[in-house]
């Protein structure tokens, strides 16, 4: 842990620079995003956020996914803004009753943690969309993958979309066109989809995500593996009954996941279709397998491009991430 705190230190001592993600990948230059934003409004920001991601995976490891997930599902709807953190009220239905995130997503209340004290400690600074970019960095170095530097300079939304979540976030059972289609209308490219979906080498999914591969009899599919999935699966009631997405080493951030994949052992539809489904696709995952430090670099640059998207110009910094000021 203390090699973890060290890269964390080196890259803050990194000179700041003025240089945006915005204009490097196309995001909406209304916000501009760069490093050493906080440094002097708000210095300790990396740190709390750090310290109490490392508290929540150290008590579940399961939540370095979650907190990696919410991340996703909020930058796919309307740029990352924190959307997916606001709750529903009267006369407002956010995101978080949308089919993709609904009983689904994760770590509300770990954001919640570092916003409070983020409060107390530099008040209404540090916005809930840099918290949640944060944290998914952290959660991937502390479950043993790459590590970069952040941009930070969101702005929170002060509304959400049920409608464009449940469009725009792509769903288990995409097909390799679903999927391309819908990573594009966010800007993203072929590559991107594959690097990103590297992050199911760690997490677990419901059997009701996956009930479509328990059906399959193609002579492709890795019969045992199908087996091992139906008997897990086998109950009335299935619905709370989890599989890990990466079984080989599921609390681990490696390219385990597109070794799988190569021996038909990818979860979700949606992984699977990566190999199975289209040429381009199953050749970026043979480069993971064969280059394992290629993927590492391709999920660094993704995330930071991915992380760049469509934050609101008129947004604000909410001193609660669960709603407007």
């Amino acid at each position: 842990m203390q090699l973890v705190l060290l890269c964390l230190v080196m890259l803050k001592l990194t000179p700041a620079f003025a240089t945006t993600l915005n204009d490097a990948y196309g995001g909406d230059p209304g916000c501009s995003l760069g490093s050493g934003i906080y440094r002097y409004t708000c210095p300790e920001a990396e740190a709390i956020i750090f310290y109490w991601v490392e508290q929540a995976v150290a008590e579940d490891s399961r939540m370095a996914a979650s907190l990696l997930r919410l991340h996703f599902h909020d930058c796919f709807v309307n740029g990352c803004d924190a959307s997916v953190l606001l709750d529903d009220t009267q006369d407002f239905v956010g995101e978080k009753t949308a089919g993709p995130n609904l009983n689904s997503l994760r770590g509300f209340e770990v954001i919640d943690k570092i916003k409070s004290e983020l409060e107390l400690i530099c008040p209404h600074t540090v916005s809930c969309a840099d918290i949640l970019a944060t944290a998914a960095r952290d959660s991937v170095l502390l479950s043993g993958g790459p590590i970069w530097e952040m941009q930070m300079g969101r702005k929170d939304s002060i509304t959400g979309s049920k409608d464009a979540a449940n469009n725009n976030i792509p769903g288990p059972n995409s097909t390799v066109d679903v999927l391309l289609a819908k990573f594009e209308n966010v800007g993203l490219t072929l590559k991107d989809m594959v690097a990103l979906s590297g992050a199911h080498t760690i997490g677990k999914a419901r059997c009701t995500t996956f009930s479509s591969r328990l059906q399959s009899s193609s002579d492709s599919e890795n019969i045992d593996f199908i087996s091992s999935l139906q008997q897990l699966c086998s109950g009335a009631d299935n619905g709370n009954i989890v599989a890990h997405l990466d079984l080989a080493t599921p609390a681990t951030f490696d390219n385990q996941y597109f070794v799988n994949l190569l021996s038909g052992e990818g979860l979700l539809p949606s992984d699977q279709t990566l190999v199975n489904g289209n040429d381009q696709t199953r050749e970026i995952v043979e480069n993971y397998v064969e280059n394992p430090l290629a993927f590492f670099e391709d999920f660094k640059h993704s995330m930071l491009k991915m992380g760049s998207l469509g934050s609101p110009s008129n947004g604000q910094i909410r001193r609660d991430c669960r709603t407007v000021n």
